[in-house]
């Protein structure tokens, strides 16, 4: 609990600021920069010394490929929430729920109405499988322990009460980056930064519960 708590407040250790701005830069220029804010997640998931704070932005090899084998797993978790949002929004709007004079905006209203029924599905997923294999994969560097669902479903279970903690943290991160957008959109920025390194936090405090697993093979 007390690991999970330092989450909101490990983004603002070290040199943090220099983080901030390269890392709210790279929020602006999504999706073009997708892989590389990923990859650098599981890097501050690696890398969650109290004292050091985020690491520091090095474009490498390894922060690319960690960065891809994380879109991937993103993606294929997303896949099915994205295949059924047209047929979805189709049926909302062949239901004709809102009696209006124009039926012109009809189609966008069915989408966003189809988007937020499929938002907490697809976010309890996330959350469900992500924390644990993110967790495993920034300490053994094996993309498989992303892909690895049995296990992770088995180690929910086993210590649910520090995974309702760590999605509770994630959850609350993501609330307040979204309320920055109060800020002249501009605070969204480093609003979203805040909730990757808030989450990356929370992911690694699941290392100790996650069992034993082989060192990372690869060099830091």
């Amino acid at each position: 609990m007390k690991v999970v708590a330092e989450s909101f407040t490990w983004p603002f250790t070290g040199s943090w600021g220099s983080r901030f701005a390269v890392g709210s830069l790279l929020v602006l220029f999504l999706p073009v920069t997708f892989i590389p804010l990923l990859g650098y997640a599981i890097a501050a998931t690696r890398a969650t010394e109290p004292a050091g704070g985020p690491p520091p932005w090095r474009l490498s090899m390894r922060l690319i490929a960690d960065g891809f084998w994380t879109a991937v797993v993103l993606l294929l978790l997303s896949a099915p929430f994205l295949l059924a949002l047209n047929p979805l929004a189709g049926a909302i709007g062949n239901a004709h729920l809102w009696p209006v004079p124009d039926r012109s905006p009809s189609p966008i209203y069915a989408g966003i109405a189809a988007a937020f029924l499929l938002a907490l599905p697809w976010g309890l997923l996330l959350l469900l499988l992500m924390p644990h294999g993110t967790s495993r994969f920034a300490t053994t560097g094996r993309a498989r322990d992303l892909f690895d669902f049995p296990r992770t479903l088995r180690e929910v279970r086993r210590d649910f009460p520090a995974w309702n903690v760590v999605a509770a943290a994630m959850v609350t991160a993501w609330i307040v980056a979204l309320a920055c957008v109060g800020l002249l959109c501009v605070g969204l920025l480093p609003g979203a930064f805040y909730a990757i390194l808030v989450s990356a936090h929370a992911s690694a405090s699941l290392q100790s519960t996650a069992g034993p697993s082989s060192a990372d093979p690869r060099p830091r």
